[in-house]
């Protein structure tokens, strides 16, 4: 008999898994609260503009690639690709430094604009190519329980890890300059972290970009998970839009379904929950039912920053890189005030997405969608944001045109929407807002972190940045895997081996 399943969500991590399970036979169901796929990796289409509500590029595209052949199909029957091959343009206080997986060429730019650190730069590919090599078993593989730490694959991994060491230490070791190491760094606000607190072993993140490049999607990185639900679909499953659980139907610890908010009961013999793990486990059950994971245990940990985000719909196109990052003066500053002191920064470090440049679907011709994003402390810094929207908002556009080529972006506003992380905690279902999860810390990784399947109740499993490996699209679609993978050997199928040497398929 076909085994039933419900998928909680249909975003990235829960359309991976739906449709991997989908392709090895079993009866799937998602169950959406909002009227629209992807969750935080859905679009924002306002006036004749789109918009990526979160992500905005995709790296390790072979992962994506895998999941769609492990479900029969092509990724490229569903989503066109194009590289970016100035991945992004870095400015600092006194220079600019454009960044580009042209290994040769990137040398040459850092040693131009460092002196004596393109060196480095070979060295650090060259290594953590080898940490790479040492970590994708783990990244790919359940890690709940603490003898899978005594596994060959991870006593091998150990030495490669430098989980001793800051991400900065680690960065450190190769360049002298301090921009080069912030342009290495940075990327730990990806996971929500500071590099000077974020473990070493999350060096792989700059890598991956460099080892495998920036891609992004014609209409949006949004376009992978509605490619996902389009493939899903194909295959007999069925996404239930504007159908949100209420809670999970439970007989002491086991799951047995859910209860939808309209009332409606829907039984299977297995749940995945896809939602945002803080929200989920402190809506789905009653209280009192949880006890690692409960209201009080989860207040305690430690959670990523969250983000301030302008969608700007403008009259003029502006032929800037399509990837810009500005830092503030003092970065380490910054990222203390939003991390420790969960206070507002003065001097802003602020991301701009200008996709336009490269996808003309995003906006009318001759005008431009523009991302502008500001990481900020998550809701736990109880700011008011309904007191500080405004003159946030006017800071990072003035701080825009003082040091960057986005001039006068108030003089070419159609249309803008502005979302702070009250509106990331209430309309898109985030706990405290933080908009990268749980934080990457020792405590919160790999058997530390929860587990793929769920250890506090039978018959439920975890997708997404919440479970391990962590939060990512990368390694979101990796958490898809493994889940799907224990499932399937739950019900007697046979193992998978995801381990893979492919970089990206010949379609690109």
């Amino acid at each position: 008999m076909t085994k039933k399943i419900i998928v909680i969500g249909a975003g990235p991590g829960g359309m991976a898994a739906a449709l991997q399970l989908a392709g090895k036979g079993y009866d799937v169901d998602v169950y959406e609260k909002q009227k629209y796929i992807g969750g935080r990796n859905s679009s924002l289409e306002m006036d004749g503009f789109t918009f990526d509500l979160g992500p905005t590029f995709l790296s390790m595209v072979h992962l994506a690639e895998e999941i769609f052949e492990a479900a029969g199909k092509n990724l490229y029957d569903y989503l066109e690709l194009k590289e970016i091959d100035d991945m992004y343009e870095l400015i600092f206080e006194d220079e600019n430094l454009h960044m580009t997986r042209n290994r040769d060429e990137m040398k040459r730019r850092i040693e131009e604009f460092a002196p004596g650190d393109g060196e480095g730069y070979l060295s650090f590919m060259k290594d953590t190519e080898k940490k790479m090599d040492r970590l994708t078993p783990i990244l790919q593989s359940r890690m709940d329980r603490f003898r899978h730490y005594l596994s060959w694959r991870v006593l091998k991994a150990i030495p490669k890890l430098t989980l001793t060491k800051s991400l900065y230490d680690v960065l450190s070791s190769y360049f002298k300059d301090e921009r080069v190491k912030l342009a290495f760094t940075f990327q730990s606000k990806y996971l929500g972290m500071s590099p000077w607190e974020c473990p070493g072993a999350f060096s792989i993140l700059s890598y991956m970009e460099h080892a495998h490049g920036v891609f992004h999607p014609i209409g949006g990185v949004n376009q992978l998970p509605k490619a996902m639900a389009k493939a899903f679909g194909e295959l007999g499953g069925k996404v239930h839009l504007g159908m949100g659980v209420d809670k999970l139907l439970m007989e002491g610890r086991q799951v047995k379904g859910v209860k939808l908010e309209s009332g409606e009961e829907v039984y299977a013999d297995e749940v995945v929950i896809n939602g945002d793990f803080g929200h989920a486990v402190t809506n789905l059950v009653e209280d009192g039912a949880l006890k690692k994971y409960g209201r009080q245990k989860l207040e305690k940990k430690k959670f990523s920053c969250s983000t301030f985000m302008i969608y700007l719909g403008v009259d003029k196109k502006y032929d800037l890189p399509h990837h810009t990052i500005l830092f503030s003066k003092d970065y380490k500053q910054y990222v203390e005030k939003i991390t420790k002191d969960f206070s507002l920064p003065d001097d802003l470090s602020i991301y701009i997405q200008n996709a336009s440049v490269t996808d003309p679907t995003l906006a009318p011709e001759g005008q431009s969608a523009l991302y502008i994003l500001a990481p900020v402390p998550s809701n736990k810094s109880g700011i008011d944001w309904d007191k500080e929207k405004g003159a946030f908002r006017d800071l990072m556009l003035k701080t825009l045109h003082e040091r960057t080529e986005f001039k006068d972006l108030d003089k070419h506003i159609l249309t803008e929407r502005v979302l702070t992380p009250k509106e990331w905690e209430k309309e898109i279902f985030v706990y405290k807002g933080a908009t990268f999860n749980l934080a990457h810390n020792l405590t919160q990784m790999m058997v530390l972190r929860p587990h793929n399947e769920f250890e506090e109740l039978e018959h439920a499993w975890l997708v997404g940045g919440g479970t391990h490996p962590g939060s990512g699209l990368p390694t979101i679609l990796e958490s898809a895997r493994i889940t799907t993978n224990m499932i399937h050997e739950r019900h007697g199928g046979k193992p998978a081996d995801f381990k893979s040497d492919k970089r990206l398929g010949n379609a690109l």
